[in-house]
């Protein structure tokens, strides 16, 4: 594809912390408080922290270990269980990307409402025709070169962290000790529940800002050099976690956790607002534009760079595979936003429906996650690749069990709800799979691979019909 094309350390920070850093960073004061108090958010945290370093530091691990496997999140699947669990991580991963453009898109339109009401909260006729303009306007620029987009991502990260860094500088100097303290296990609010119960519902509100933290990962075939995969992820991790914990922990020391629940959208610029007075909303709201347009960006990137890879080792259909002379992803990038435009007019005529398509691909990201630890795990216990490089195996072991553990409770704390609704998404991917093997002229499944689509198919028709006559929502 061209040396001119590939991406150095800064480019893939840019592009971990750009697409972590999206619309739910402005929202966190308000989402953390709506379920928990100040020591369930700090608990909260040290746990999503845990669990996110042990997977960027697998992430780190496999980068170096498996330096062929160049798709990441799918392709460790495919290598350490098969074929099929390749093609749902990709396929999962793929779809929750996209349908998280969609939302960013939305999002964007909304926090221009601040300035312009004829926009409204983004999903009214005009917002969507300046969301679609807005979306195939990124795909003229992706396919322009991945380089050049990757460039504009580390600028519109920069810009992001501006009013970010603004804000926490703010409440820094605002913070008060007695209303941190006023009430830290959320025991005079009889809505947030125990403290487990509080801990839950900050860690499901974690789980999104943090997705993108594969990043590097998904785009590691067009890094300079192989080492500056894993250092993107870490240094973009860690970075954005001291940022996301901040955020929500010093909103606590200027605002009552009652008063920061009933916030609206983006609660980080009416807590603003608040400490400095109106011109800090406008801050908060430009600087959400950006984020969301950065993220929208990043995303696109990563959303067609998933069935391009997948394609090109022959886990897609082919067409998926086709670059321009740039070494842009064409095809996948016209397939991803095709979906994208889809969702995007689904928004316009039914949000509610949205809304469940939203939740399922928040959900199905997991998928890839768990499977990514999983290998890593796999690879520990085998002890291949240790023969030639045994150092840090102890250490290996510890880090994948921790982020195998983390997305499995995951999953498991989504609710049997979300994982009915997931299973649609892939029981419709069982025809593109078959499809796939049909153009390489191989068996389509193996015999544990048949059992799990079966029940993949049947749990997804299932799900269909309940949603349908409202048994599942």
């Amino acid at each position: 594809m061209g040396e001119d094309k590939k991406l150095g350390l800064f480019s893939l920070i840019g592009l971990v912390v750009g697409s972590m850093i999206g619309g739910g960073a402005f929202a966190l004061p308000a989402d953390m408080a709506k379920g928990a108090g100040v020591g369930a958010i700090i608990i909260g945290w040290l746990i999503t922290g845990m669990g996110m370093v042990s997977l960027a530091f697998v992430y780190q691990n496999l980068s170096m270990r498996k330096p062929d496997l160049n798709g990441g999140v799918y392709s460790y699947a495919k290598a350490g269980f098969g074929d099929y669990m390749g093609f749902n991580s990709a396929w999962g991963y793929w779809l929750s990307a996209l349908l998280g453009n969609v939302s960013y898109a939305v999002m964007m339109f909304g926090a221009l409402g601040y300035f312009f009401p004829v926009l409204g909260k983004g999903n009214n006729g005009l917002s969507i025709v300046l969301a679609s303009l807005l979306i195939w306007s990124i795909q003229l620029l992706i396919s322009r070169g991945v380089r050049q987009a990757a460039f504009i991502n580390v600028i519109t990260t920069i810009a992001k962290l501006v009013p970010i860094f603004v804000f926490l500088i703010c409440l820094v100097i605002a913070f008060k000790v007695d209303i941190f303290s006023l009430d830290i296990w959320g025991q005079a609010s009889a809505d947030l529940g125990s403290v487990v119960d509080q801990v839950k519902s900050t860690m499901l509100i974690t789980l999104w800002v943090f997705i993108g933290i594969e990043g590097a990962v998904v785009i590691s075939g067009r890094a300079e050099k192989r080492q500056d995969i894993g250092k993107a992820t870490v240094i973009g991790l860690v970075g954005t976690l001291t940022i996301y914990v901040l955020i929500s922990v010093l909103s606590l020391g200027v605002m009552k956790q009652a008063d920061l629940a009933s916030l609206d959208t983006p609660s980080m610029a009416y807590v603003l607002e608040s400490v400095v007075g109106p011109w800090g909303a406008v801050i908060i709201n430009l600087g959400l534009v950006v984020s969301l347009l950065g993220a929208l960006l990043g995303w696109s990137m990563l959303a067609a760079e998933i069935p391009y890879v997948a394609a090109k080792d022959g886990m897609f259909p082919k067409v998926f595979a086709k670059e321009n002379q740039q070494g842009a992803p064409v095809h996948s990038l016209l397939f991803t936003n095709l979906l994208v435009q889809t969702a995007l007019l689904i928004t316009l005529f039914s949000s509610s429906t949205y809304q469940v398509l939203y939740s399922i691909a928040s959900s199905a990201i997991l998928i890839p996650y768990l499977f990514s630890g999983l290998y890593a795990l796999k690879l520990v216990v085998t002890g291949e690749t240790y023969a030639e490089n045994p150092r840090g195996r102890g250490k290996d072991l510890i880090l994948a069990s921790l982020s195998s553990v983390y997305a499995a409770w995951l999953i498991y704390a989504a609710g049997l709800e979300y994982i009915l609704m997931v299973t649609i998404l892939y029981a419709v991917g069982i025809g593109v799979f078959i499809r796939t093997k049909h153009e390489k002229g191989q068996k389509i499944f193996l015999n544990a691979e048949k059992i799990l689509a079966s029940l993949l198919l049947v749990a997804g028709i299932t799900a269909l019909i309940m949603m349908t006559t409202g048994n599942l929502v």
